[in-house]
């Protein structure tokens, strides 16, 4: 089983590495928001008296690269299933549980590498985390939401059959995810509306997390963060596990 899940991991990265494009491809929606977003608002959120808005706003833009890769990986398994290399997978004397395991955690590996790589940008740009020695409690939340969303992906490419279906349900949920999450605004002083919303989303909690391991700055809690988001993640993965032992060989 650990043979069958690390084969599976290491196509997943090695895929990755093998597209140069891609790697640069995804570069571009971050570096966007950062400069449009950054410098464009960064003298209004000056003005109203809340500091630096590159160092608010870099967490949420990693997490979003991060989401992004994520949630897309499910496209592969549709891939694999329409040109039959799943079906191979199937049949070989492995668990399904190893084949599900290897691919989501290849597809968040990836995820968290470019999260790392945005993060790197997000330097060039000027974004400075205020205590280095909290960058591996950083990196924990950059995995944990790498794998919360990786499964979410991959449990919707298990119960669709094409492409076109995953991106339109895809786009309907992504955008939202992202956009109401606090990555862009502080979640304080919010419509209760969009207050009750982002409590519910938890790409809230990857991002609060994030940006109060970088910058000393939460809403909810580090603890809190954490705890929320290992349980949403567990249980994501377990109705992952349990979707893809339904598709059919």
């Amino acid at each position: 089983m650990t043979e069958t899940i690390y084969i599976l991991w290491l196509r997943q990265v090695k895929k990755y590495f093998r597209s140069r494009s891609r790697i640069v491809g995804s570069l571009g929606q971050p570096l966007l928001f950062l400069v449009a977003f950054g410098f464009g608002f960064g003298s209004i959120y000056a003005k109203a008296g809340n500091g630096n808005y590159i160092q608010f706003l870099a967490p949420g833009i990693i997490l979003m690269s991060v989401l992004f890769t994520a949630i897309f990986s499910g496209i592969d398994l549709i891939w694999d299933r329409q040109f039959g290399f799943l079906k191979e997978t199937m049949v070989a004397p492995v668990s399904r549980l190893s084949i599900i395991l290897g691919k989501t955690l290849g597809g968040a590996t990836v995820a968290a590498i470019q999260g790392l790589i945005v993060f790197g940008l997000t330097l060039i740009i000027g974004f400075r985390p205020t205590d280095w020695l909290m960058m591996p409690m950083a990196l924990v939340f950059v995995f944990i939401v790498s794998l919360l969303f990786t499964s979410l992906g991959v449990a919707i490419a298990s119960i669709l059959e094409d492409m076109q279906g995953f991106q339109l349900i895809m786009n309907f949920l992504v955008m939202p995810i992202f956009f109401l999450s606090g990555a862009l605004f502080p979640l304080q002083g919010i419509p209760k509306a969009i207050e009750m919303i982002a409590r519910i989303d938890p790409m809230s909690y990857g991002i609060d997390g994030l940006r109060g391991a970088l910058i000393g700055l939460s809403s909810f809690g580090i603890v809190n963060d954490l705890v929320i988001l290992t349980l949403i993640t567990a249980v994501i993965l377990w109705i992952g596990t349990r979707l893809f032992d339904r598709i059919e060989a």
